[in-house]
């Protein structure tokens, strides 16, 4: 279907619907979620940085390179590291991008690193982590550019904020910094010996994009569209919010200009080259044409060869029905974050005891298509006075995290904020994160075969039985897989005096719980359970009936991971 900007939007709408209408086989099953040679059973992401991290003795990917060993042995095998590209400022995070081209290589924005280190630093940093079985995602910023090198003049449209596709007046020229000339020209890196064009040539100018938020002429802010006979006003394929939510911020890129789609295509395919990364990470993609975005993944793919490249997608909403077009428009080759299950797991935080844990899943990625969806507790958007403030409240966070990690569905992804200490107002608290750590260990060593959930009839604690499995085919002497019995709470929890001595994940004199009768099945018939989460609590005990039913407890407003007692590691890995 040809389109431009003559062609209404519900009727683009409306063939696309009419096109997709079924669902493309599902993501996961056909991805890399591990090097090669790695059994693939229970791969596990983490988000390896906040907004605000710094570290105080070495650059960000040194420090990266230094817990790669660590990361390895806790059972990480993906890591989606920030933007690598040169950002519009020296402290950038990358997401305000300035040269994608630039990974820390030329002097320009008056520095060579970037906020996170050098190409070099980069560079050696992803091979450790390849070196111990751990891929690396590129977080892609292709939605916007911010920081151009000069101003320009041109003719654009002022529209309404909540209605771009409404005017507020005729088109005027304005004047803003548009034309990215980048500086690797410059004196500096003439000295240096760098050339930048070595890799891309391209100098953008307005042409390239469709719209900004400033005219610099009047000072005036505003969402203004580029207009000329050569701009073909908003992309017709994004998200239908604010009646086309094409604009984001900074200078938004048009993805149909033949010029920048050749530059970004190239740059998919170099940046994994260069950098041997082995996926993406693509960034607010509810505000980039989606063709253009299903055409990089494919070349990206095509070129490099890689049938299995994994990409992952932030599509943020809570709400599953506006995810499912984007599901199937992308033809199974990209999984996406469950944005509506960190909303469940923020608002079960909010409500306490109100909250209905049985509908904890309902309108989530996990639930619809488990094999589409990359699971998270908290990003670096989250925490309060960030953009998308919704963080998990510590009350409900271990229990979240025992979700997304032992269910069994999904991809799940750790947040570096809840594992490493981080600056203020972010999320660090040493309790959760030894809980997490035990979680993972869980996840590693008892959250394998089949699931049942169970419990659906108290609102206040729910859980889930993992099965267990044999052992790998070409396990050469590996022993069978063991499972786990989940339970999580939301009651309310009475207050325990400092005096009573209790500790985090031990059985207090008093302490109030749920006790459920559940099946683990009659090959436990007679077995022992120790608790093993979300700390050793192994003076916890449950003994099997011969039909394999057991008394499993967990405590009002918190959580129990059940483990046979035979399978528990000789010597109890610390938490």
């Amino acid at each position: 279907m040809p389109v431009d900007s003559q062609v209404p939007d519900f009727l683009v709408r409306l063939w696309e619907l009419l096109t997709f209408w079924r669902y493309p086989p599902p993501a996961i099953p056909t991805m890399r979620l591990k090097p090669a040679g790695d059994d693939g059973d229970n791969a596990l992401m983490m988000q390896f940085f906040t907004w605000e991290a710094t570290h105080p003795e070495m650059s960000w990917w040194r420090h990266f390179e230094t817990e790669v060993p660590t990361l390895a042995a806790m059972g990480i095998t993906q890591v989606w590291l920030p933007p690598p590209n040169k950002a519009m400022r020296k402290q950038g995070q990358g997401y305000d991008a300035y040269d994608l081209w630039d990974l820390g290589e030329f002097y320009q924005k008056s520095t060579i690193p970037t906020r996170w280190g050098t190409k070099e630093e980069l560079v050696r940093a992803v091979a450790a982590a390849r070196a111990h079985g751990i891929d690396v995602l590129v977080d892609a910023v292709l939605n916007h550019k911010l920081g151009a090198d000069r101003p320009e003049k041109f003719m654009a449209t002022m529209v309404d904020p909540d209605n771009r596709l409404v005017d507020l007046g005729p088109p005027k020229e304005i004047e803003a910094s548009r034309a990215c000339c980048y500086e690797s020209h410059s004196h500096a890196n003439l000295i240096l010996g760098l050339d930048r064009s070595q890799y891309s040539s391209m100098k953008w100018t307005h042409e390239h994009f469709t719209g900004l938020d400033w005219d610099h002429r009047t000072r005036t802010k505003g969402v203004y569209r580029i207009t000329s006979d050569k701009h073909k006003g908003w992309s017709k394929w994004v998200d239908s919010e604010n009646g086309n939510y094409d604009y984001l911020l900074g200078i938004d890129i048009d993805h149909r200009h033949p010029d920048v789609r050749q530059d970004l295509l190239e740059w998919g395919s170099w940046v994994l080259k260069t950098t041997g990364g082995a996926g993406f990470r693509f960034d607010a993609i509810k505000h980039m044409d989606r063709r253009f975005l299903l055409s990089f993944i494919k070349h990206v793919r095509q070129t490099l060869g890689r049938d299995d490249l994994f990409s992952v997608a932030e599509y943020w909403s809570s709400d599953l029905e506006l995810i499912k077009p984007y599901i199937r428009v992308f033809e199974g080759l990209v999984t996406f974050f469950d944005v509506p299950l960190h909303y469940n797991f923020h608002n079960a935080s909010k409500a306490g005891s109100a909250y209905d844990l049985r509908r904890l899943l309902d309108g989530s990625v996990l639930q619809f298509r488990p094999d589409d969806a990359v699971t998270f507790v908290d990003n670096h958007d989250t925490p309060p006075g960030s953009s998308d403030a919704s963080q998990v409240g510590p009350n409900f966070k271990l229990q979240a995290y025992a979700v997304i990690l032992l269910y069994g569905s999904g991809q799940p992804c750790v947040f570096y904020g809840d594992l490493y200490p981080n600056k203020e107002p972010e999320c660090y608290d040493p309790d959760t994160a030894a809980g997490v750590k035990r979680l993972i260990a869980a996840r590693r060593l008892f959250a394998y075969g089949a699931r049942t959930d169970c419990l659906r009839a108290e609102r206040n604690c729910v859980g889930f039985v993992r099965a267990g499995a044999p052992a790998p085919a070409d396990g050469q002497g590996k022993r069978a897989r063991p499972g786990c019995v989940v339970l999580i709470s939301n009651a309310d929890a009475p207050a325990v005096p400092e005096a009573a001595g209790a500790t985090s994940g031990a059985a207090a004199e008093g302490e109030q719980k749920h006790t459920i009768r559940v099946s683990v099945g009659s090959a436990n018939a007679g077995a022992t359970y120790r608790a093993y989460a979300p700390v050793s609590s192994h003076d916890e005990m449950v003994r099997v009936d011969g039909d394999g039913w057991g008394a499993f407890t967990c405590p009002h407003g918190g959580l129990r991971v059940w483990v046979r007692e035979e399978d528990l590691p000789e010597e109890p890995e610390s938490a």
